[in-house]
C-alpha cells in the first residue's frame, strides 16, 4: 500500500505539471503514527491539531515531500527579493498539493478507507506566526528528514520543496523519525551558510526569529501579487506571495 500511495502522488504530479510553469522532482513519502503526535502540542502549539480531530480511528498521517527543480531554485540564489520564478513555484505548488490530497482521499475512499485533510492544514496564524497543523513536524515524525538550522526539514533529496499530509485509517506500519543528523552545522559546525544568507538575520546559532523572517516575506508579498496568495485574504492590505527562500536556494542541503 505504501508503494501504491507513492505511485498515486508521482503520477498525479507528472500529469499536473503539463499545465503549469513549475515542474517538480519525484516525491518521497512517509507515514507518521497517528497515535504518537501528541507531543506536537508541546513542540509547536497547545492548539496543534490531532489526526483524531478528523478521523476517530486514524492510524497514520501520510506525509510527502515534493522537491523543486534545481534550475528553478538557482534563480533565487541571489541577494535581494525572491525571484519571480520562486514566488510562482511556491504558489503553484501549494495549489497542486491541495489537488493531490483530494485525489489521494478519493482513491483511499474508493478502497473502503477513510481519509481527510486536517481543517488547520494550510492555515497560518499571523499573530503567532505558526500553523496549528505543522506539515514539517509531521513529516519529521514520518521519517522524512531532520531539521536544519534554516528551520527546514532536510530529506534524502534535500530541503528545497514543499510538504503536505493526509490523515487516514489505512492499515500500514508507521515509519519512525530519522536519527542521523543531516544538517552539517548541527553535526559538525562546518556550514552555517543559511545563517549567513538570511536577509534579515533571522537565523542564528541561538535559534530562529520568525518575526524577522516574516518581515522579508511581507516585502516580497508587496511585489509579487500576480501569482496568487496562499496565506492572505482579500481584505488584507498586502495580498501577495509571502515568500523568501534565501535560506534554501543555493544551500548545501537544498539538493542531496
Amino acid at each position: 500500500m505504501k508503494k501504491w500511495i507513492q505511485e498515486i502522488i508521482e503520477n498525479f504530479i507528472r500529469e499536473y505539471e503539463q499545465h503549469t510553469e513549475t515542474k517538480w522532482g519525484s516525491p518521497i513519502v512517509g507515514f507518521a503514527d497517528a497515535k504518537k503526535l501528541g507531543e506536537l502540542k508541546e513542540l509547536v502549539s497547545p492548539e496543534h491539531g490531532m489526526p483524531q480531530d478528523m478521523i476517530s480511528d486514524a492510524t497514520v498521517v501520510i506525509a510527502y515531500f515534493v522537491p523543486f527543480l534545481k534550475e528553478m531554485a538557482d534563480t533565487n540564489k541571489f541577494e535581494g527579493l525572491s525571484s519571480p520564478e520562486w514566488a510562482q513555484a511556491y504558489e503553484e505548488t501549494n495549489i497542486m498539493l491541495t489537488a493531490i490530497n483530494e485525489h489521494i482521499i478519493g482513491e483511499l475512499k474508493n478502497k473502503g478507507y477513510d481519509a481527510a485533510m486536517h481543517h488547520e492544514a494550510g492555515r497560518f496564524n499571523k499573530e503567532k506566526l505558526i500553523s496549528n497543523w505543522s506539515q514539517r513536524h509531521i513529516a519529521f515524525e514520518a521519517g522524512l528528514g531532520t531539521f536544519g538550522m534554516n528551520n527546514m526539514l532536510i530529506t534524502e533529496k534535500g530541503c528545497c520543496g514543499r510538504y503536505s499530509t493526509v490523515i487516514t485509517n489505512l492499515d500500514v506500519t508507521p515509519d519512525s523519525p530519522q536519527v542521523a543528523e543531516r544538517c552539517l552545522y548541527k553535526s559538525s559546525g562546518k556550514c552555517g551558510a543559511c545563517m549567513k544568507k538570511c536577509p534579515k538575520g533571522a537565523l542564528t546559532p541561538e535559534g530562529f526569529d520568525r518575526h524577522k523572517c516574516y518581515e522579508m516575506c511581507l516585502e516580497n508579498a508587496e511585489v509579487y501579487t500576480d501569482f496568487g496568495s496562499s496565506y492572505t485574504t482579500d481584505d488584507e492590505e498586502i495580498n501577495g506571495s509571502e515568500v523568501c527562500g534565501k535560506c534554501v536556494a543555493g544551500m548545501p542541503c537544498a539538493f542531496l
